[in-house]
């Protein structure tokens, strides 16, 4: 009897071992997605990638949805439009900001791939032209801005400021800055060969910043005490980039910021794209410094 007693005690625990075993292997099998969270089909992070003048908009609006949405992940880089348009051709990436409109050739491109490329408009901005404080130059016509950057102005002082030369620094040719400068101001104009390039915004406002004699180009999110902001005249008077200028249209470098998804958002990407259309998130488009859309 002992020994039969013994005998039974070691079945059922072998019965039961193998239950809560199999019962672990169902769960992590049917519960988890690729990342080992949420399932495949409702996965509960997204990732951003494209605009460096998106970027400081896109990490605000993903810092407050997760704090609203603690159990939800919304990751943002930079690197260019252009680069997260590629990104969202080559399907790596949920959402791809950009600081301009997609290219005929990148949605022929998108669509070779399978993918459809949706646009949403999220915000505005405006591009301030930026020099050193220390430069007494305030003011430009779009013909003088257009020639430093060309190169048939070299020196301050063709256009009323002292005798130096002039350094003139340029967002690289990923950026959808770069595009839409080189369109609004260069009209069909390439950039003078001895611009000095830079791969983030950042880096243009610390070149300005330490070097009196140099020009540059930023999104006015990126405006500090570092760098000084022309007015600049296209023709009907020289405007200030002001809120109320931007808004307005008086101000000649106005353009839209984009959200650019594969078909309608749907999902997670849908409600962060909810997010920050919704009142909340147009705050803090405003607290940011770019402008919101129309509600």
């Amino acid at each position: 009897m002992t020994n039969n007693l013994k005998t039974y005690t070691v079945l059922t625990l072998l019965v039961v071992g193998l239950v809560f075993l199999g019962i672990g292997c169902t769960g992590n099998e049917n519960s988890e997605g690729p990342s080992g969270g949420a399932p495949a089909a409702e996965s509960q992070s997204i990732f951003l990638k494209g605009s460096d003048t998106v970027l400081p908009l896109a990490q605000a609006e993903a810092e407050e949805f997760m704090i609203e949405n603690s159990d939800k992940s919304v990751t943002v880089t930079g690197g260019g439009s252009g680069v997260g348009l590629t990104a969202l051709i080559d399907g790596e990436v949920d959402i791809a900001t950009a600081s301009r409109e997609i290219k005929t050739e990148e949605i022929e491109a998108a669509k070779a791939n399978g993918i459809n490329p949706v646009e949403t408009t999220i915000a505005y901005d405006g591009i301030s032209v930026v020099v050193n404080p220390e430069n007494p130059v305030t003011e430009l016509t779009f013909d003088q801005l257009r020639g430093i950057y060309n190169g048939s102005i070299s020196n301050w002082e063709d256009v009323g400021g002292e005798d130096r030369q002039i350094v003139v620094i340029s967002r690289d040719s990923s950026s959808g800055t770069y595009e839409y400068f080189k369109e609004e101001v260069l009209q069909g104009d390439e950039y003078r060969p001895d611009a000095l390039t830079q791969p983030a915004t950042g880096g243009i406002v610390g070149e300005v910043s330490q070097n009196p004699n140099a020009i540059g180009y930023i999104g006015v999110a990126y405006l500090d005490g570092s760098v000084k902001a022309l007015s600049l005249d296209a023709g009907d008077g020289s405007e200030a980039p002001s809120s109320e200028n931007i808004l307005s249209g008086a101000y000649p470098l106005s353009r839209a910021l984009y959200f650019y998804t594969d078909g309608e958002p749907s999902g997670l990407t849908k409600e962060f794209v909810d997010y920050v259309l919704s009142e909340t998130g147009q705050s803090l488009v405003t607290e940011v410094g770019y402008f919101p859309i129309e509600q």
